[in-house]
């Protein structure tokens, strides 16, 4: 409590101190962190480096994979029909820039085993003589021709690259029918003028401003190589630098190298300079500062809310309170004034002033049960007992009030005795109450409460079923919540404390069970308590039933 008291007094001391260490404990971190990025900035430096050769490639691979294979994946029918010269439309609508030659191969149906040849400058077929190329090709296809001639099924079809010779970079796509089996193939020989001096330069203007931003064409140099070595591409042709990073192309032109240069310092002294990451963490630490004051925010207004709520509660508690007084004051009044026609009206006066002060304790005791619970001086006493017996009990109480109010109750006892079950009787009495209470208020016309008593699995639960105005499904989690009232209908308008529920919540909790809700606005309620059944206690008394001489269980 003193500690309590101690920080509402210097609450705002308290809040500016939880914006304070947190700021300085990050700038600490931040000037540790730079001066621990000059002992690696080359080793970072070089990632970012390996990071963009790899997206240059990503580039050349994702450029060829996607649109020679959309060029070379054709209808079957075209294969297995007879109408190979057909294909020719295709490529000429399909066949996009940097190919060479194009080529369409059937190892099905009245063509069976023909290669023709397509040149996409002409946009026609044509008969090329024996070269080297053409060895290539035959090497090529000649595993899908076998393939296909023994029927063996493809699981997967997609962009095959033959680059055994150099000088003849073949892409081929493999035609199945319906059943995968290969019918046929289509291919490509790539055009190595057009990749260096178109495929190249797009690729890498493409990807440098992503990974070093800025103008990094002044600051870098791309070079590419083939397998021997021999410079074949450079975005600085005056300048012979030493790279700095190296990558192979993946799917096509496998054996060339790129490599990557800097311009102006080495990797360490770019790396050293880039200290935009400093200003990521000034950002960091904006956010950081913004959050305390966002959180400051939230703290005030959540006090501001729990004083509206507490307001509301006095002035809801008020008017508990007068309701049944005025009624005890008026009953009591006409029993003095000797306004009493029978003794029959004189024990109706009675049982008025009776159900009232029961109402009457059933709140007060709910206010003191909520401040010993707040100040944590809440106690139970549990003993063995039966849950059946404990409701019908409760329900006795509450006889008088249903049918004063016209209410009929409808009480469901299971057909086998239950479990017994460690609990407080007192204290499940006044959770069980403030949910008949809560029956009562918001039934919305509806006269019956039924209360049921079952065993579910390891649990016995006590169930009351109201046809009331219901809850919505967005405040069935915080009506448990304490002085939390449902905004909006019926239930809103229906003067309470807002503890009943929380209490309800915290007996049962303190029991070791849980308390559960089902509701549908306009149809009802089911509120259930669940209490975990003694199983030492049940196992006791099972084997106590057993007969004379019969076994027990080891």
């Amino acid at each position: 409590m003193r500690l309590a008291n101690l920080a509402r007094r210097h609450a705002l001391p308290l809040g500016f101190l939880a914006v304070l260490a947190p700021l300085a404990l990050l700038l600490a971190l931040q000037y540790r962190w730079l001066v621990k990025l000059d002992q690696t900035s080359a080793l970072a430096q070089q990632k970012q480096l390996d990071n963009y050769l790899e997206g240059v490639a990503a580039d050349v691979k994702w450029l060829y994979s996607t649109k020679m294979e959309r060029a070379l994946n054709l209808p079957s029918p075209l294969f297995t029909e007879g109408k190979l010269e057909k294909v020719a439309y295709f490529f000429r609508k399909e066949t996009p820039p940097g190919v060479r030659r194009l080529l369409a191969a059937s190892f099905a149906g009245p063509e069976k085993g023909e290669l023709r040849h397509f040149d996409p400058k002409a946009g026609c077929w044509y008969e090329p003589g024996w070269s080297d190329e053409e060895r290539a090709i035959w090497i090529a296809i000649s595993p899908w021709s076998t393939q296909a001639h023994k029927g063996a099924p493809l699981e997967k079809t997609s962009l095959v690259v033959e680059e055994r010779d150099p000088r003849s970079r073949i892409l081929l796509f493999p035609i199945t029918d319906e059943t995968s089996q290969v019918v046929g193939i289509t291919g490509l020989i790539l055009d190595e003028a057009h990749f260096r001096t178109a495929v190249l330069p797009a690729a890498i203007e493409h990807a440098l401003p992503k990974y070093f931003g800025g103008h990094p064409a002044d600051d870098f140099v791309v070079t590419v190589r083939d397998r021997g070595g021999v410079l074949v591409y450079t975005t600085d042709p005056k300048r012979r630098l030493r790279e700095e990073a190296k990558k192979p192309f993946s799917l096509v032109f496998t054996d060339w190298t790129m490599g990557l240069a800097s311009r102006h310092a080495t990797i360490a002294e770019v790396a050293h300079r880039s200290f935009g990451v400093n200003i990521g963490l000034s950002a960091l630490l904006a956010t950081v500062l913004l959050g305390g004051v966002v959180l400051a925010l939230r703290s005030a207004s959540r006090a501001v809310k729990l004083s509206a709520m507490k307001s509301d509660f006095v002035s809801n508690v008020s008017h508990e309170l007068r309701t049944p007084l005025a009624s005890i004051r008026v009953f009591g009044e006409l029993l003095r004034l000797g306004r009493v026609e029978s003794l029959e009206r004189a024990r109706e006066y009675g049982e008025y002033i009776e159900t009232e002060s029961r109402r009457l304790t059933q709140l007060i005791n709910n206010i003191l049960d909520f401040s010993s619970i707040e100040s944590g001086r809440k106690s139970y006493h549990f003993e063995q007992a039966d849950l059946g017996e404990v409701v019908a009990e409760t329900l006795k109480t509450f006889e008088v009030r249903l049918r004063q109010s016209g209410f009929v109750i409808r009480f469901e006892r299971p057909a086998a005795p239950l479990p017994p079950v460690q609990l407080d009787a007192g204290a499940i009495a006044q959770s069980l109450s403030n949910l008949l209470d809560n029956a009562v208020k918001y039934s919305n016309g509806g006269k019956e409460i039924a209360v049921a008593v079952a065993r579910e699995g390891g649990w016995v639960t006590v169930a009351v079923t109201d046809r009331g105005c219901g809850i919505p499904r967005d405040e069935q989690r915080k009506i448990f919540d304490r002085f939390h009232r449902v905004s909006t209908g019926l239930v809103h308008d229906v003067k309470g404390s807002g503890l009943g529920l929380a209490i309800v919540r915290h007996i049962v909790e303190a029991h070791q069970g849980r308390v559960t809700v089902e509701s549908k606005v306009g149809e009802g309620s089911t509120f259930a308590i669940w209490l975990p059944i003694d199983a030492a206690a049940e196992a006791a008394a099972a084997g106590d039933a057993l007969p004379a001489g019969a076994p027990q269980n080891a």
